[in-house]
């Protein structure tokens, strides 16, 4: 490790410092839960003792994980806390056959690592053909991206059904009035449910076995142009088995 590892702490959009070595175990609890979305705090714990051979405790993860927006008590991540004041809608999406583009669009956050820093990146994926509608990254928590991310993928299609986690994001009023203005019904994740959004699940996986666990982002800007790439050859060449052996923008816009 270079000499600025040790001196370069980091003041987050989170609010919280995160040392260097904070930092170096938020990376390795992101590969753990990305293997094993799972676990919680204290098997991810068990794992790093074992297999990384980290002296941490599950009070430290525990705090970690929630720096990094993972809910540990629970299967599935929760980037956001959810506000009681906000509105929650059912989820409207069980036994429901996904058998056409623009039925139902899926949105979910996750933390991406850089060299010395994190990121938090969004999404908006077309459940029916896999199709990446738009993206977004941002160092905070904020809604403002979420909101800015939505706003792109509405202007690609408006889908039938939109369907998010319940974090304070996607319940906000500001977010949820743009639906509003959307001829769209509105679905949210049961608490805790990880099958509930399971199309934006394996794209995380893809996403960082195929991209950022192979890059070593130095800033913002260099993970932006990075993941535009990648999106671009996800949506446009990367063929699915699952798809037939066709790429998303193949089925998304019916291409063959």
């Amino acid at each position: 490790m270079n000499r600025s590892w040790y001196y370069d702490w980091l003041k987050h959009g989170c609010g919280e410092i995160i040392s260097p070595e904070d930092f170096f175990i938020m990376n390795r609890i992101d590969w753990w839960y990305t293997k094993h979305p799972f676990f919680g705090r204290r098997r991810i714990t068990s794992h790093m003792r074992e297999y990384d051979h980290l002296l941490v405790n599950h009070k430290r993860i525990d705090r970690l994980m929630t720096v990094m927006g993972l809910e540990a008590l629970y299967q599935k991540p929760n980037l956001s806390k959810p506000n009681k004041e906000n509105e929650i809608y059912p989820y409207l999406l069980k036994h429901v056959a996904i058998n056409h583009p623009n039925q139902v669009h899926g949105t979910d956050i996750t933390y991406i690592k850089m060299h010395n820093s994190f990121l938090y990146l969004v999404v908006t994926l077309d459940w029916y053909s896999r199709y990446v509608l738009s993206w977004n990254l941002s160092d905070t928590l904020q809604s403002g991206f979420c909101i800015e991310n939505l706003q792109k993928a509405l202007s690609v299609a408006v889908p039938e059904i939109h369907n998010s986690d319940q974090g304070t994001q996607f319940t906000s009023h500001d977010y949820l009035a743009v639906l509003k203005q959307q001829p769209t019904k509105i679905s949210m994740d049961g608490r805790g449910r990880a099958m509930d959004n399971i199309f934006t699940e394996r794209l995380w996986r893809t996403v960082k076995y195929e991209e950022v666990y192979l890059k070593d982002y130095q800033s913002p800007r260099e993970a932006r142009e990075s993941l535009t790439e990648y999106f671009n050859f996800y949506n446009q060449e990367r063929l699915h088995q699952s798809l037939g052996d066709k790429t998303p923008a193949d089925i998304y816009f019916r291409r063959r």
